[in-house]
């Protein structure tokens, strides 16, 4: 961007970088170089990236697992599902896609997203089996299938893939 920036000066209006120290004082000014000053500076700018690691994270948001982990608690877990194995010849494309679907457990001793199940617990009506672990946000796949006339649709079909999941 900044090479291009450049390229063609005349065609460009301006650029301006102020760099303000923490009592916002201003310590730099890089006006536009001018074209017709051959001994202008030409500024540059320098770009870099470092990784930012020890960022906070959620716990139980979105943990996603494998089938040989040993994790307990609610996470998601991968799914190829394949229309063909089913017998679904009426789908043309995609053959098979990526569902993911949820699994562990949900222990009381973590906030859950509702706090009503919290306090079905609390109440433990008859009935009730407490937090359980079910998709948080889903997605959709686009398809193209034959309807009951054959004639080919295309569709987005809502709720077909599991993003995250959480203690409901």
């Amino acid at each position: 961007m900044v090479a291009e920036f450049f390229r063609l000066p005349r065609e460009n209006l301006a650029i301006v970088v102020r760099v303000q120290d923490s009592k916002n004082r201003i310590s730099l000014v890089v006006p536009h170089p001018s074209s017709e000053s051959n001994n202008a500076l030409m500024p540059y700018i320098e770009v870099s990236l470092r990784d930012n690691s020890h960022k906070r994270t959620r716990r139980m948001i979105g943990m996603d697992c494998t089938e040989n982990s040993k994790e307990a608690r609610c996470c998601r877990y991968p799914l190829s599902v394949n229309f063909e194995e089913f017998g679904w010849d009426w789908i043309i494309a995609p053959k098979q896609y990526d569902a993911n679907y949820c699994s562990g457990e949900c222990p009381y001793s973590f906030l859950q997203k509702y706090p009503h199940t919290h306090l079905v617990h609390l109440a433990a009506p008859q009935g009730s089996g407490g937090p359980c672990c079910a998709p948080r946000r889903m997605s959709s796949i686009s398809m193209l299938y034959f309807d009951h006339d054959l004639n080919i649709i295309y569709g987005t079909i809502p709720g077909m893939v599991v993003e995250s999941c959480g203690c409901s």
